[in-house]
């Protein structure tokens, strides 16, 4: 291995240990670090990787990356779960790329370029990026949210229209020019070498992986799962269709697997890193000479991509019965272009079906608007609290008789709390600062008022000095805080029922005064832990004990903590005499009902 080798090794291994860490703690997410990173060594800033032709190497390579992601999305995908995509996938998904191409080709037209041209860049770019969109979602926790999913559904299609886009490239071309088409010959290979992967897949991997698992070759299965992925992207590329796709369909076909999630866990670091270097390589392939020789003209084509591809997909998003913020989420999650776009830029260049110049500047273009996704949403969401701190037009509160409950966040907890009360007949008011939470709740028949519970003038106009109880259950921890001390201060006569997240938690709202809590997740892993104790084979009575011991320790020792909180050591040393006495206890309780068992065999 030679010096130079080394160094790019060591080069991109730093990108992943500092550059993407570095930029999630600004908030910014690690995709663009890794695009900056790559800016940055690139042959078009410090020269460190000096060759475009270096770039293209790695960008070739680390296109695997995409590949193994596209096999984990596979393997999330479950048959049903994919039948019950089929709506968004090819309704929205449809509609998106026809809706941005048609607009995006229009006004290719109006700028003069050959009708072809244009609607060949307009399809280009009408294609996101899978990698970047998901990875971007995933970071910002909102790919299991509604407007993700839709993000997920609409990019799905993206992927598999690319495929005949590539395949129809000789169909855009200019002046005649001598290209291969994809012949009905080369159709029919490419449906036969995806039954292949199919059927192939379907009688060996069930067969192959179960007698692999049974060897106990932990690095066998690694590397199984690794050959599974590389045989489906060869046969792909072998019947003229993408790797990815092959990928996808293997994912796809184990999503029903038994080693299902050990195949992800195998598959995951490979992934990771290989879409670092993706990323990387992108950010060494910006062309900043060509970027400081016509910045106007590329940063408006930038804004105009963005801002076309926003319109469209926060149309369908709202079509589609999203509110008007995960729209926007979804708008501009994936407004960007994709990575499709570099293959297809180059194919069609190769093909002298664009001018050199016209696919260099696209790919600009298209770098640059996947720079800035991840700012975009940033800013999306420091304008969205930002709003939500200022905004004054409060739900009006219902006139109520005293004797009231007053719900404080109307979460997954809250919810709970508001349906018994219902049930019972008992009249409450539920607050709830998410615009989106307050319209998602309503839908149902709920009666939820918009409101910040954090702020004393809404606490006064939802009487709640009037009030029975007062229900804490706001999810940020430092907004139910602020809460628990307005409330214990300007209605000192309401007593307060607080749902707590951790000790923490539990003890600030006790320094407030708050005497009524209940930890989130305690009692429900107490219930999860008696039935797994159940199932052990202990009996009804020995495993209620034993949880019943636990919670009573547990509770006193949570009050015994509140005195010396801010205290590390002493906690540290409680801890330690706390679990021997448990122990001691969970000795005692077993010598009684083993005495007990005794006398009752005995008396028989």
């Amino acid at each position: 291995m030679t010096d130079s080798v080394l160094v790019e090794i060591a080069l991109f291994l730093a990108a992943s240990v500092f550059a993407a860490p570095i930029a999630r703690k600004l908030g910014i997410g690690s995709v663009l670090g890794y695009l900056f990173a790559g800016i940055v060594i690139g042959p078009f800033g410090l020269g460190l990787i000096y060759s475009v032709y270096q770039v293209e190497t790695i960008l070739h390579f680390a296109e695997f990356g995409v590949v193994l992601l596209l096999f984990i999305i596979g393997l999330e995908l479950r048959p049903k779960r994919l039948w019950t995509m089929r709506i968004p996938v090819f309704g929205l998904g449809s509609a998106q790329v026809a809706l941005t191409g048609a607009a995006l080709a229009g006004l290719g037209v109006l700028a003069g370029l050959p009708f072809l041209t244009a609607l060949l860049i307009g399809l280009t770019l009408a294609l996101s990026s899978t990698a970047f969109a998901l990875q971007v979602l995933e970071e910002q926790k909102e790919l299991s949210a509604r407007h993700g999913r839709t993000a997920f559904s609409i990019l799905l299609f993206q992927d598999l229209a690319a495929i005949p886009l590539i395949a129809l490239l000789p169909l855009f071309a200019l002046g005649g020019a001598d290209t291969v088409g994809m012949s009905t010959l080369d159709a029919l290979k490419a449906i036969g070498f995806i039954a292949v992967v199919v059927v192939g897949g379907r009688l060996l991997l069930n067969r192959v992986f179960p007698l692999i698992a049974r060897s106990g070759v932990r690095e066998a299965m690694t590397a199984a799962a690794l050959l599974t992925v590389v045989t489906a992207a060869l046969l792909m590329e072998l019947g003229g269709l993408t790797a990815g796709l092959g990928a996808f369909i293997a994912g796809a076909l184990l999503a029903e697997s038994d080693y299902r999630h050990e195949l992800q866990a195998d598959i995951a670091p490979f992934e990771g890193l290989l879409l670092g270097l993706f990323f990387t390589a992108i950010g060494m392939s910006l062309n900043l000479a060509l970027f400081l020789q016509k910045p106007l003209l590329i940063l408006g084509l930038v804004l105009l991509l963005l801002a076309v591809k926003a319109l469209v997909l926060y149309g369908l998003g709202r079509f589609s019965g999203l509110g008007d913020r995960p729209s926007r989420r979804l708008a501009l999650a994936i407004s960007q272009g994709g990575e499709f776009a570099f293959v297809i830029l180059t194919a069609a260049t190769a093909g002298q079906i664009m001018p050199a110049e016209t696919a260099s500047l696209l790919s600009v273009v298209v770098t640059l608007s996947m720079m800035a996704t991840p700012l975009l949403l940033k800013l999306d969401s420091l304008l969205s609290s930002a709003q939500e701190a200022a905004r004054t037009d409060f739900d009006d509160m219902p006139e109520r008789e005293p004797g009231f409950v007053v719900i404080a966040g109307l979460g997954r907890f809250g919810q709970i709390v508001a349906r018994v009360l219902r049930a019972r007949g008992i009249p409450f008011t539920a607050l709830d600062v998410s615009s989106e939470q307050v319209d998602f709740v309503r839908r149902f028949g709920n009666e939820i008022y918009y409101g910040d519970a954090s702020r004393p003038d809404i606490l006064h106009a939802a009487r709640v000095g009037d009030a029975k109880a007062f229900v804490l259950a706001i999810d940020d921890t430092e907004a139910a805080l602020r809460t628990a001390q307005i409330v214990r201060s300007s209605f000192p006569h309401v007593p307060v029922f607080a749902r707590a997240r951790d000790r923490n938690h539990a003890h600030a709202l006790m320094e407030l005064g708050v005497t009524s809590l209940r930890r989130e997740t305690f009692h429900s892993a107490l219930k999860l832990t008696e039935d797994i104790l159940l199932g052990l084979g202990l009996s009804r009575d020995r495993a209620e004990r034993t949880i019943d011991t636990f919670r009573r320790h547990d509770e006193e020792r949570l009050a015994n903590d509140f005195a010396l909180a801010g205290d590390e050591e002493r906690l540290r040393q409680r801890a330690r005499l706390a679990a021997v006495e448990l122990e001691r206890l969970f000795t005692q309780d077993a010598a009684e009902l083993d005495k007990g068992e005794a006398e009752k065999k005995a008396a028989e």
